[in-house]
């Protein structure tokens, strides 16, 4: 699997066709929960996300009009800069049905909804989530899939959130070729480096972190806030959801110091908190790229994702974070191996 030939090395090659931006935008945020999201706000915001090179969209059948988004945002740009800029762009959806029994047929019609809602031929990668292992049909899902994969509806095929041990199933018993799975992976949650990234290092897997930071909280607003945020302040579901893991991880003042630490290595380099956080984990091993979400026509940080690539962390910057992480609690002991959270 080849790393990015760039210069700064803002891609990164999932395959050989599959040439996805580093930094991938996060359109959960569209699903609600995250403020209202005006839809013509939101098509010209991504058209200016693509023009500052930002071409990569992580997106699910589930996350509300993110399928349309899109559909709507290729229109509107092929209509002013031509076809040919829509090859620049790379859509990663998910398939998120809920476990039953599954047949060609119903795999087919969902996918055939995608496709239409995104205005494409063909899905770049088609990321594939199931909530419940003791319902087996997530096995079949994955064949149907495979099947579309040969007709080239389906470019490339990932998962999002499966653990170790069922990825081992797929690909060690039942020859599924997978490109990529999704998962939370941040500063305060390295649950993958138990299994996950040793597994997915050996049979060339690519990981597609989230949440790495932490919905915002990883960022100077929070920074020197002793008093914990009440319910009231976590005014997003990204807030709430990452500062119960905050909690479970070691808590409040213990966060306070790594936002501490992490302030002094951004100065240190002239960038910011969340560029820092965002950095750890795209030198991580097997970590192809980090979903940052994008609240459109709310909130805008292109120009601080893209000081990203204007530096790297050195020994130093890792020892500091790390003494302060071994204060935490074993989230895999917690929680459990990736997605186990989910189920």
């Amino acid at each position: 699997m080849n790393n990015d030939t760039s210069e700064k090395g803002y891609h990164y090659t999932l395959a050989p066709d599959l040439k996805i931006h580093r930094i991938v935008n996060g359109m959960w945020q569209v699903a609600g929960g995250h403020g209202y999201i005006h839809h013509e706000s939101a098509i010209e915001e991504m058209m200016k996300y693509h023009e500052a090179g930002f071409t990569s969209w992580d997106l699910a059948d589930i996350y509300g009009p993110a399928e349309d988004f899109i559909g709507e945002f290729r229109r509107r740009l092929s209509e002013r800069k031509g076809k040919e800029e829509l090859d620049k762009i790379q859509a990663l959806t998910k398939w998120v049905p809920h476990p039953g029994r599954i047949d060609y047929p119903i795999v087919k019609e969902n996918i055939q909804k995608s496709l239409s809602r995104m205005g494409v031929d063909s899905l770049d990668l088609l990321q594939f989530h199931w909530w419940d292992y003791n319902n087996p049909y997530y096995m079949d899902a994955l064949k149907y899939l495979s099947d579309l994969r040969d007709e080239g509806i389906i470019k490339h095929i990932g998962l999002t959130n499966f653990d170790t041990e069922r990825m081992q199933i797929m690909m060690m018993d039942s020859g599924l070729q997978i490109v990529s799975n999704q998962i939370q992976y941040s500063i305060i949650d390295r649950r993958p480096e138990v299994k996950m990234v040793p597994f997915c290092k050996e049979h060339n897997i690519r990981l597609l972190a989230y949440g790495s930071l932490c919905g915002g909280l990883m960022s100077e607003g929070y920074l020197r806030k002793m008093q914990e945020p009440s319910a009231t302040d976590l005014d997003t579901l990204s807030l709430r959801k990452y500062k119960k893991m905050i909690d479970i991880w070691g808590g409040w003042s213990l966060f306070q110091e790594l936002l501490s630490i992490l302030n002094e290595i951004a100065q240190k380099h002239n960038v910011s908190i969340a560029n820092v956080a965002t950095r750890y984990i795209l030198e991580k091993p097997a970590v192809a790229g980090a979903i940052i979400g994008v609240r459109l026509g709310i909130s805008d940080h292109r120009n601080s994702n893209a000081q990203v690539f204007n530096f790297c962390l050195d020994k130093s910057d890792y020892d500091t974070i790390d003494a302060i992480c071994t204060k935490s609690n074993n989230l895999y002991d917690m929680v459990g191996d990736c997605g186990d959270e989910y189920r």
